[in-house]
């Protein structure tokens, strides 16, 4: 996608397949911005997508159109590769913002991904903790959030 980079957590791009709070807001922020996210935000977000189905708010058609959209999707994203620098990033993050593992590893990303390209790349968020952490550490937010 053209445009400014943003750092997408998987909390936004599952907006992206669902009609809900914040939908249409994420929609707007992806067409308006090249979309940078971590390896494990697909994987993340289809298994997000598959317990909504299994809990009926969504359809098995809903499901596998939403499923098909995302993995076409993906490949227009830059996905950072969670190495060993990330890894060793998030270890360091999680005593001070008591993450959750995969959390602490999208915002690591996102560091990683800012120092690496040189430039302040904003993080896009719909999860309070996840944003208040970023917030912390003088990340530029965008709050996608309801």
């Amino acid at each position: 996608m053209a445009g400014p980079v943003a750092y997408f957590d998987t909390s936004v791009l599952v907006k992206r397949y669902l009609d809900e709070e914040g939908s249409t807001h994420t929609r707007s922020l992806i067409r308006r911005h090249r979309v940078v996210s971590s390896v494990i935000a697909p994987l993340e977000a289809i298994s997000a997508l598959s317990r909504r189905q299994a809990a009926g708010l969504l359809s098995a058609a809903g499901f596998a159109a939403s499923r098909a959209r995302l993995l076409k999707d993906r490949d227009h994203w830059e996905l950072v590769d969670i190495d060993e620098r990330v890894i060793e990033h998030a270890v360091e993050l999680i005593p001070s913002t008591r993450l959750r593992t995969l959390d602490a590893l999208h915002l690591a990303s996102a560091m990683y991904f800012q120092w690496r390209s040189g430039n302040r790349v904003p993080f896009v968020t719909s999860d309070a903790l996840l944003r208040d952490a970023a917030k912390r550490l003088s990340l530029q937010i965008i709050w996608a959030g309801a």
